[in-house]
């Protein structure tokens, strides 16, 4: 009779070992003693970096369809939209400016907008090639395009980690 009793009381209070356990694991973890252990919200995006974005988006989708002389419409859609938003950010002050000596600021800034123009003439000139049909030197001016910005951006942008 003992054993009996002692095997059913046995699996009980394993049972409820286990369920005390389970509960114990599925409590809510204690909030972070510092407040800034919780990650700091993203600063807004400066209206420069919302039109490089823009610039960016659309020469990817460039990128891809630039040598398809039956998607030229939406390639010149695309082409403008750079245009608009590299004449926009030339108006603009990069954020790396304000990391300069004030003395040097207003040649950085200037050097920026020359920049820019050079862009947006290099833009013009994928424009052309591509109303005239000739996309295959459209995506030649496009590999030179894609290097200035890459140089531009050497020079001119912040780097996002330090």
């Amino acid at each position: 009779m003992k054993y009996r009793s002692l095997a059913s009381i046995l699996p009980l209070a394993l049972f409820l070992g286990a369920a005390v356990v389970h509960a114990q694991d599925t409590a809510a973890p204690a909030a972070p003693a510092d407040a800034s252990a919780a990650p700091a919200p993203k600063p807004e995006k400066t209206p420069l970096a919302k039109d490089m974005d823009k610039i960016n988006r659309s020469f990817r989708a460039l990128r891809k369809q630039i040598g398809d002389a039956t998607q030229n419409d939406s390639t010149l859609t695309l082409l403008a939209t750079i245009h608009d938003s590299a004449t926009a950010a030339s108006k603009e002050t990069p954020a790396k400016a304000a990391d300069l000596p004030d003395a040097d600021q207003a040649k950085f800034n200037s050097d920026f907008q020359s920049k820019m123009q050079e862009f947006i003439t290099a833009v013009d000139k994928v424009t052309a090639d591509i109303k005239g049909g000739d996309n295959a030197t459209a995506a030649t001016d496009l590999k030179a395009l894609a290097a200035l910005e890459r140089d531009d951006h050497k020079q001119f942008r912040k780097p996002e980690k330090e």
